[in-house]
């Protein structure tokens, strides 16, 4: 792999970190009273990390199937119409970020529907166990994954890039354990300073309660401004 496409895919991880379930519920998780319990973070956060590989081999081999058909239509088409195509798709995109963030606000996801899952994740992590914790990853991420277009895009280019199985599933693993570090770089400051560090999470998540809306628009408009950006570029240079 090239190191362009290393950096895309650790920008686009972190990006990625910064989601519901990979940091808004382990956040709550550590805010949640009583001891702090790393297996139970450990197992939330593993099934997340597990769940999103397995995505990303099944997204794979139809990714690949897409790519080629993709390849074979439009390889007769010249680059100037090609980029056009590309520049419409980023600017629908971005206009996509504007309507998901006011449907997001007038769903009153922000903070209603958040302080409820709030509770759900809180409640499980004092009455559940593990297996309990591994049941909210696997529903939290199954809600979110279809939004998560950073992670979508980084298995475009996985794709792409025309790596051999054991590159792309080393890629993909590594993509999904930079995915989760910063929830478990939260996770050892909390088991380290607990009550200090209980009130940088407090307003950690209180950040994200707020502008939750903010974040999913600004997320999805940046992939469109990239793939503009992008096109601009090479038609310019064309």
């Amino acid at each position: 792999m090239s190191g362009g496409l290393v950096a895309a895919l650790a920008g686009l991880s972190l990006i990625d970190s910064t989601s519901f379930g990979t940091l808004l519920i382990p956040i709550w998780l550590l805010l949640a009273p009583g001891r702090i319990r790393p297996s139970r973070i450990a197992a939330y956060l593993g099934t997340v990390a597990a769940f999103y590989f397995v995505i990303g081999l099944a997204l794979a081999a139809g990714a690949d199937a897409a790519l080629q058909a993709g390849q074979n239509a439009l390889g007769s088409i010249p680059e100037t119409p090609l980029r056009l195509a590309q520049l419409v798709l980023g600017l629908a995109i971005i206009a996509l970020s504007y309507w998901l963030e006011a449907r997001i606000k007038q769903r009153g996801d922000s903070p209603g529907r958040l302080q409820s899952w709030r509770s759900k994740a809180i409640t499980e992590n004092r009455q559940g166990g593990t297996g309990t914790l591994t049941k909210l990853a696997v529903t939290a991420t199954s809600i979110e994954v279809a939004t998560m277009l950073p992670y979508l895009v980084a298995i475009g280019l996985l794709t792409a890039a025309d790596l051999s199985p054991a590159a792309y599933g080393t890629a993909l693993a590594g993509y999904c354990l930079l995915m989760i570090m910063p929830a478990v770089v939260l996770t050892v400051v909390r088991i380290a300073w607990h009550s200090k560090a209980e009130a940088t999470l407090t307003k950690i998540n209180a950040w994200f309660t707020r502008h939750n809306a903010k974040a999913v628009g600004w997320t999805v408009g940046g992939i469109g401004i990239g793939l503009s950006v992008n096109a601009i570029i090479n038609l310019l240079v064309a």
